[in-house]
């Protein structure tokens, strides 16, 4: 089973996040993660899925999504060519005695303290899946009461990736090759 990222650009309309996820429960595709926000323009959102399986269901996922009316543009975000951010939110039970250690640990991450309460602190931390994960070994020895991930955002390195989808709908490469 391979891992993959795929950005798309939909039309921001009602449902179309019902849609995309519709059809993968009714193929058995698995989402691993999945991240919606509105673009620059705000006619259209902006979509990346994490989802795995072996090359032949991978491709079929990208051309059936790439299918549905509301999908104006799909690509791969291939890890060597794009970057990946993740946000992850940790509740980590906290006395004044362990305070420091993982204040200290959470620095190292450069990770941002955002709560603090008598027994417990919230940590925000960003990165690729690998930094958080990582993040969260060193916290084991520690009891984490509660976390919340977004999922990944991601986009393409460079000018040549970028998409511009002109007011007809028509799908257009910003840069031309």
């Amino acid at each position: 089973m391979q891992k993959r990222v795929f950005q798309l650009l939909v039309d921001n309309t009602s449902g179309v996040l019902s849609r995309i996820s519709g059809l993968f429960s009714r193929r058995g595709y698995n989402i691993e993660s999945i991240t919606a926000g509105v673009t620059v323009d705000p006619r259209f959102t902006r979509v990346t899925i994490v989802t795995c399986g072996d090359d032949e269901i991978l491709e079929q996922i990208e051309k059936q999504v790439g299918k549905l009316i509301d999908v104006r543009n799909i690509k791969e975000l291939r890890p060597e060519e794009s970057v990946y951010r993740e946000l992850a939110l940790i509740k980590v039970k906290a006395d004044p005695q362990q305070r420091q250690s993982i204040i200290a640990v959470a620095d190292i991450f450069r990770a941002k303290i955002i709560d603090v309460s008598k027994d417990s602190l919230i940590i925000e931390l960003t990165g690729n899946q690998a930094k958080i994960e990582a993040f969260m070994n060193l916290l084991d020895g520690y009891e984490i009461l509660e976390s919340a991930r977004t999922g990944i955002a991601g986009l393409g390195r460079g000018m040549e990736n970028v998409i511009h989808l002109e007011s007809d709908m028509e799908e257009q490469s910003h840069f031309p090759s």
